[in-house]
């Protein structure tokens, strides 16, 4: 099985094992203006509380600007709500290196011209907006309380700020794919280029509430798991087995010789891919949807032709999930700062919250290595225990939990509070799906 499997850490100049953040993500508020239906704010139980960050957490961060190749000042809520915004950018300009770039991600409803004009000013090098729709029913449906025509505006202000102030900001957009706008995504492109955007930054659905769940537009098997199956099917055509009966007659009391050939070919293929230490679900791979897996990749073919024609950077998940696993916020130096000062490692463990993977439950809880400014942001990111769970994550020994078949009665991966996984790790790495491509964010 070709994946990143170590037995000793990355070299040491690797960013995750310098002794400074490369990067730091940094959640200026919680609070947000819009209600999003794949928001983690709009499900019960999210766990995230509303707060803002305040000067002394700030502060407790600057010991680490003097390093840093990229600041983010976004996390669950809406940037543009926090009125220091420009006097953090400013702050963190003049202290970070010159080749360092300040951005954050917003929904743009705040972008006017005052606004835009203080930002470019203050020294902001990128800035992604949310776009999920041109078509402005789309758009609303799933950003309630936005309209598309306020992104416009937004653009527009930003062009003006840049010509005011004689210096560029990279713009550029935020796309979630869903089953019901993927299709939107070339026109999307078009949009947003003819806007004056130079990247558009895609991710699939992370599913937080029960009914999104069919919204995920993703293959919910590993492209190892496909690659296997393939000759598999292939050979249970050829000798006139039907994959599709396997569930209904597995449990059947009495089995038909043709029942019995059905099982034991599956029982084959199980111990083929155990053999070759490869993760499959078995009930995932015989329902695999090829037909929209086809359409997906489809329309990721006619938006990058797009992007390329336009000279717009299209950055795009994984429609099938990656085997070959790789943590790029670990693996990039990054640490994650929320509203109240605690450091976390990565997006999967930056707050509290419930959400479906593959349709099966799935409790997320933070994991906090510290708070700035009770202790000092260099302190922490070389704290033990922050340096090892950084050298675990890179030698990726995690099981495939999201392909595996006990992982719906698995003690480990339903616990409310994890503790460690079948491998005894202390990182709930195996049930991540970010190190499989499937999702994006600014950085």
């Amino acid at each position: 099985m070709e994946t990143r499997r170590r037995d000793d850490p990355a070299e040491a100049g690797a960013p995750a094992l310098l002794p400074h953040p490369s990067k730091l993500f940094v959640e200026t508020t919680t609070r947000c203006n819009l209600r999003c239906a794949m928001c983690v704010k709009q499900t019960p139980d999210n766990g995230v509380a509303e707060g803002d960050l305040d000067e002394a957490v700030f502060t407790g961060l600057e010991p680490a600007f003097a390093r840093l190749e990229t600041l983010i000042l976004s996390g669950i809520g809406e940037p543009l709500l926090h009125p220091r915004l420009e006097e953090f950018i400013r702050r963190a300009r003049s202290a970070v290196p010159a080749r360092a770039t300040i951005g954050f991600q917003t929904n743009g409803l705040l972008l006017d011209d005052p606004r835009a004009l203080r930002l470019v000013e203050a020294g902001l090098d990128r800035i992604c907006l949310s776009l999920d729709a041109v078509n402005p029913a789309t758009f609303r449906r799933i950003r309630e309380g936005g309209e598309v025509g306020a992104l416009d505006r937004a653009f527009r202000a930003l062009a003006r700020a840049e010509k005011a102030v004689g210096r560029r900001v990279e713009k550029g957009i935020e796309f979630v794919a869903m089953r019901d706008n993927v299709a939107e995504l070339p026109d999307v492109v078009r949009w947003a280029a003819s806007r004056g955007a130079a990247f558009a930054l895609v991710t699939q659905v992370l599913p937080y509430d029960e009914h999104l769940v069919q919204q995920a537009a993703y293959d919910p098997n590993t492209d190892v798991a496909v690659a296997f199956f393939e000759p598999w099917r292939r050979r249970a055509e050829a000798e006139g087995v039907d994959l599709d009966r396997y569930f209904e007659v597995l449990w059947k009391y009495t089995k038909s010789p043709e029942d019995e050939r059905i099982v034991a070919f599956v029982e084959a293929m199980k111990a083929d891919a155990h053999a070759r230490d490869i993760f499959v679900n078995v009930q995932k791979i015989l329902e695999r949807d090829e037909d929209w897996m086809d359409r997906v990749g489809r329309i990721f073919d006619e938006a990058t032709r797009v992007a390329s024609e336009l000279g717009l950077d299209l950055r795009l998940p994984e429609v099938v999930p990656r085997g070959d696993r790789r943590c790029d916020f670990v693996e990039e130096g990054a640490a994650f700062v929320s509203w109240d000062g605690a450091v976390h490692p990565c997006y999967f463990l930056w707050h509290g919250y419930r959400c479906f993977i593959n349709g099966r439950e799935k409790f997320v809880r933070p994991r906090v290595f510290g708070r700035v400014p009770d202790r000092g942001i260099l302190e922490i990111w070389n704290d033990p225990a922050f340096r090892s769970f950084r050298e675990s994550v890179i030698r990726y020994d995690y099981p495939f939990c999201s392909d595996c078949n006990l992982a719906k009665c698995c003690d480990y991966v339903q616990a409310e509070e994890f503790e460690q996984d079948c491998y005894l790790n202390a990182e709930p790495c195996g049930d991540c799906l970010w190190c499989k491509g499937v999702f994006q964010c600014l950085r």
